[in-house]
Order: structure tokens, then C-alpha cells, then sequence
């Protein structure tokens, strides 16, 4: 079972995220690739629109942990890479919507290019099966 950590030595987080996170390390370990804003189709959502792709970001991390055989609650860790740090309150708050407590350890940075101009936002996550 995953479970927040929280301590008093450290600022709470400005964002959706988990100072730290633990697990029993029974089970399967997923290591999600890099998930951009691109549909099942291959055309990008929400062009020019960090919430919109942030959303179908989620929606495919989403898939790709279904498809392993688990759901969102199963990831523990996400690291972000977005464009512009600016729309970091918009992006948690999409986070919001899809991370439930307890939510995964997060990194966020801001990169200077993508392998299309067109994203704006890219995460890769951890997740933890339970045996079964």
C-alpha cells in the first residue's frame, strides 16, 4: 500500500505532490515512458493549451498503467518536464484531478525544447503493482 510521507523538517509542497512516498516492494514495478499530449490517433491535443494536454498527459498514464494491469493510484513517482515553468498551477491543478491521496513524489523542471515544438508538457512515472 503506498503511503505519503510527510514531515514537519521540510516546506509542504507548492503543488499536487508528495514530499516522499513509500511502498512495500512486493509487486511489479512499471516504468511509464515519457507521455506527451498525443491522442491514440497520433494528432496532439490541445495545441498552444497546457491544461488540455496536461489532461490527455494524465489520460495516457492513465492507459499505460491500465494496460500493465494497474490504475493511477498504482504510481508513485512522476517526473515532469514542461516548457514554460509558469503554468506550474495549472498543471497541478489538472494533476488534482486525476492523483488522489496519497499522491506520487514529483519533479518538475523546465526544458528548452521537446521532440515536437508542439508539447508543452511530458511525464514519465513509476508505478507499483501489487502482486496477484
Amino acid at each position: 500500500m503506498k503511503v505519503q510521507i510527510t514531515t514537519p523538517k521540510l516546506a509542504k509542497p507548492n503543488g499536487h505532490f508528495s514530499q516522499a512516498t513509500t511502498i512495500e516492494a512486493k509487486g511489479k514495478l512499471v516504468f511509464i515512458s515519457g507521455m506527451t499530449a498525443r491522442t491514440a490517433d497520433g494528432s496532439v491535443a490541445g495545441i498552444g493549451n497546457v491544461e488540455v494536454q496536461t489532461r490527455q498527459v494524465c489520460e495516457n498514464l492513465k492507459a499505460a498503467a491500465e494496460a500493465a494491469g494497474g490504475s493511477l493510484e498504482d504510481i508513485v513517482r512522476v517526473d515532469v518536464y514542461v516548457r514554460n515553468i509558469e503554468h506550474f498551477a495549472a498543471i497541478h491543478k489538472v494533476r488534482a484531478e486525476y492523483f488522489k491521496e496519497p499522491v506520487p513524489a514529483s519533479t518538475m523542471v523546465e526544458v528548452s525544447k521537446m521532440v515536437n515544438p508542439e508539447y508543452l508538457i511530458e511525464i514519465s512515472a513509476i508505478a507499483v503493482l501489487p502482486n496477484g
